[in-house]
């Protein structure tokens, strides 16, 4: 009988296929040597897995209700992380205030954080029953993101760039020059005045990145379609004291170890990136998602390098409506790329 029963199996195996469950974790593991907050929700979990590697760097994703992305939970399998010095993550790990000794103490780098996201990577690959997921990462997350495609290709079944920086100095110096250009256009004394008096970059203080910044957000404001106000409602499991502080000092944090400060010693992370030189060629498919209103990080600036980047397949998406974040046609090409991805 036994070897009957040995007979039928080898003639006739039985595939076990994959059971339709739900999925909605919310949870600190262990990666890099510190604990990190990931979420992850899906309505039916043998569905693909998307990785969002968030931008700021310190603007998480997890706290938001679903009203940006909640609809995708049919189709895909979502996983929000908060990044090392980013939102819970920060929180769990540094102090309640933030002090200039944990600043000095405590860099950020690039290489770091990747290796944090290709552990994370192979957390998912073994814990959610995956072959490979996706990969999507927006401004300083599409940082990452490329790095991540070029270290482990074998991970992922695709990379979506969204506001995709390219060379931080050439993202940096483009943005003063067309904000300085579009001002003195429109007779804007007092942001003509506000960019003479920080001058161009490279700035050797945080506080100086940060007005350019914040002139370069109002600028792409005046000529873009807003997102919904409702996609940026706070979940209420994290509309507290606590988890607000800490992703308003993550923010700060993450931000300074961004651009540096040269009075406190912190070398700036931005500085390294150079894609232009250093990631090239890819083994995945490209796509970049970009808007054409975006100063930050401009179409002047990432469509030659992504007409130079080589890769089994790519496409560019230029969206007339966009600025360097989100709005609704960001979300509905994002999604239009990704279902139609070949797993």
């Amino acid at each position: 009988m036994k070897a009957i029963a040995l007979f039928v199996l080898l003639c006739f195996p039985i595939y076990i296929t994959a059971q339709k469950t739900t999925i909605h974790e919310e949870k600190f593991i262990p990666i890099g040597g510190i604990e990190q907050w990931i979420t992850i929700k899906g309505e039916d979990s043998t569905k693909p897995v998307i990785l969002f590697i968030h931008g700021g760097p310190g603007s998480t994703l997890s706290q938001y209700d679903d009203a940006m992305y909640g609809d995708w939970a049919k189709d895909f399998i979502l996983v929000n992380w908060d990044q090392r010095g980013a939102g819970k993550t920060y929180g769990k790990n540094a102090p309640s205030e933030l002090s200039e000794d944990y600043l000095i103490n405590n860099p950020l780098t690039v290489e770091q954080m990747v290796n944090d996201g290709i552990e994370l990577t192979k957390y998912l690959l073994e814990h959610l029953n995956k072959r490979k997921i996706i990969l999507v990462g927006t401004s300083w997350g599409s940082i990452l993101g490329i790095k991540m495609a070029l270290s482990n290709p074998e991970f992922y079944h695709a990379y979506v760039g969204h506001s995709q920086f390219v060379n931080f100095s050439k993202n940096m110096d483009y943005a003063y020059q067309t904000v300085y250009k579009m001002s003195k256009q429109a007779n804007d004394t007092e942001t003509l005045q506000a960019l003479e008096s920080i001058g161009k970059p490279p700035y050797d203080n945080a506080k100086s990145y940060g007005q350019l910044l914040r002139i370069v957000k109002t600028t792409e404001q005046a000529n873009t379609t807003p997102a919904p106000d409702t996609w940026f409602k706070i979940s209420p499991a994290y509309n507290n004291e606590k988890d607000g502080n800490d992703r308003y000092n993550g923010d700060d944090y993450s931000f300074i170890n961004f651009v540096g400060h040269e009075k406190m010693g912190i070398k700036p992370m931005g500085a390294e990136i150079n894609f232009d030189e250093n990631a090239l060629e890819f083994k995945i498919p490209m796509y970049f998602i970009q808007g054409a209103h975006d100063i930050l990080t401009a179409k002047a600036i990432n469509k030659p390098y992504y007409d130079a980047i080589k890769a089994p397949k790519k496409d560019y998406f230029l969206l007339p409506d966009a600025a360097h974040g989100h709005n609704q046609s960001v979300v509905d090409k994002q999604y239009e790329v990704l279902k139609g991805l070949e797993l």
